[in-house]
C-alpha cells in the first residue's frame, strides 16, 4: 500500500488526533479510493526487476508482484488489480513466460489480490492462507485512519482453490518454495513465500520499506504478531537472503532485522504509555516513533494501529 502511505502523510494535517482507537471515518468504495488517492490505472506503468535466474519483481499500483518462471510454467505472489493484468502479463511475456499458472496471494487485502478477479475466471490455480480465502467471501471493512475501504466481498471464482494452515510447498521450475503462516500479523491471514534454492523471500505486507507498516487491527492484525511473524521468518532464513517487500524496494536480511527492532522498540515505548493510561492523543504527543519518522514519513496510521492492536487486543 505504498500509495496509502503517501496519502496519509498529506492527509495528516487533516486527522483529529482525538480519533479514538474504535472510530473510523467513512468507507470509501474502490472508484471513490482511486479518486481521492489519484489513482491511474490506464497510465499505471510496471517496471520490472530481475533477482536471480528465473526469479523477479513487478512494480505497479498495489503490492509487489514476485515472478517465478521456468519449465513447470509461471508463478506469481500477489496479482494487484485486473485493469493492470493485461500490463502485468506483458512484463511476465517480456521475461520470457507464458500464462499464469499459479498465483499466491500474500493476503487479502485489495492491493495485492484483487487480480484475483481476473485470475480466478480463467481458471488459474489460486493459492493462499485458508483465513485470508474466509476474508475474500465477505465483507470487510479496512480502517486505514485518515481513510478507509470497505472492501466488498469477491466472487466464488475469485476465491483461492488451495489453502494452508500453517505451510505448504510447491516444487516448481527448480525451486523448493516454502508457504509459511505463523499466526496473525499484519491481517489474520498473511503467508511468506519462501524460494529456498534461490534464497528469496517475499513477505507481503508483514514487511513495508516505503513507509511505516498498516497493521489492519480491525482485520486480525496486530503489532505482536507483526513482531512474531517477523522473528520467525529471520529464523528460517539467513545473512544472503533476499528479502521482497510488500511495498518499497527489493532489501535484505540485516534490512529486516533493523525493521523488527523498529517495531520492538516502538511496542515498548507505546506498552509504557499505555500502563501510564495515556490516550491515543497523548500517544502521538509523545511521539513514539520520532527517531524513526525521517526514514518511514508520516506515523499517523502506524501509531493508531499499533496502538488499537496493543489496547484493545483481539486474539
Amino acid at each position: 500500500m505504498k500509495y496509502i502511505f503517501l496519502i496519509l502523510g498529506m492527509l495528516a494535517p487533516l486527522v483529529s488526533f482525538a480519533h479514538s482507537a474504535k472510530d473510523s471515518p467513512d468507507p470509501l468504495t474502490l472508484d471513490g479510493l482511486m479518486a481521492a488517492f489519484g489513482w491511474d490505472m490506464d497510465k499505471a506503468e510496471i517496471r520490472l526487476e530481475k533477482i536471480d535466474d528465473g526469479i523477479s519483481v513487478l512494480f505497479g499500483l498495489g503490492g509487489n508482484i514476485g515472478v517465478s518462471i521456468g519449465d513447470d510454467g509461471v508463478f506469481i505472489i500477489d496479482d494487484q488489480f485486473p485493469q493492470l493484468m493485461p500490463k502485468i502479463e506483458k512484463a511476465i511475456a517480456d521475461l520470457g513466460g507464458g500464462d499464469v499458472d499459479f498465483a499466491v496471494t500474500t493476503h487479502w487485502h485489495f492491493d495485492h489480490a484483487e487480480g484475483n478477479l481476473a485470475l480466478g475466471p480463467e481458471g488459474i490455480w489460486l493459492v493462499s492462507h485458508e483465513n485470508s480465502r474466509e476474508m475474500m467471501k465477505g465483507d470487510n471493512l479496512i480502517d486505514l485512519v485518515t481513510v478507509s475501504y470497505e472492501q466488498k466481498a469477491y466472487p466464488k471464482s475469485a476465491w483461492p482453490d488451495i489453502t494452508f494452515t500453517d505451510s505448504m510447498q510447491f516444487h516448481l521450475n527448480g525451486q523448493t518454495i516454502d508457504l509459511w503462516h505463523f499466526g496473525p500479523a499484519h491481517t489474520t491471514g498473511d503467508t511468506a513465500v519462501y524460494f529456498r534454492d534461490s534464497n528469496v523471500i517475499h513477505l507481503g505486507d508483514i514487511y513495508n520499506n516505503a513507509g511505516y507498516p498498516f497493521i489492519d487491527a480491525g482485520n486480525g492484525g496486530s503489532l505482536d504478531g507483526m513482531i512474531q511473524f517477523c522473528s520467525e521468518v529471520l529464523q528460517r532464513i539467513n545473512k544472503d537472503t533476499v528479502v521482497i517487500p510488500g511495498h518499497g524496494t527489493v532489501a535484505g536480511y540485516e534490512d529486516l532485522v533493523d525493521y523488527l527492532k523498529m517495531l520492538q522498540l516502538v511496542r515498548e515505548r507505546l506498552m509504557a504509555l499505555i500502563a501510564e493510561g495515556a490516550t491515543l492523543e497523548q500517544v502521538y504527543e509523545a511521539n513514539p516513533t520520532e527517531d524513526f519518522d525521517s526514514k518511514f514519513g508520516s506515523n499517523i496510521g502506524f501509531v493508531n494501529r499499533a496502538y488499537t492492536s496493543l489496547k484493545h487486543p483481539t486474539n
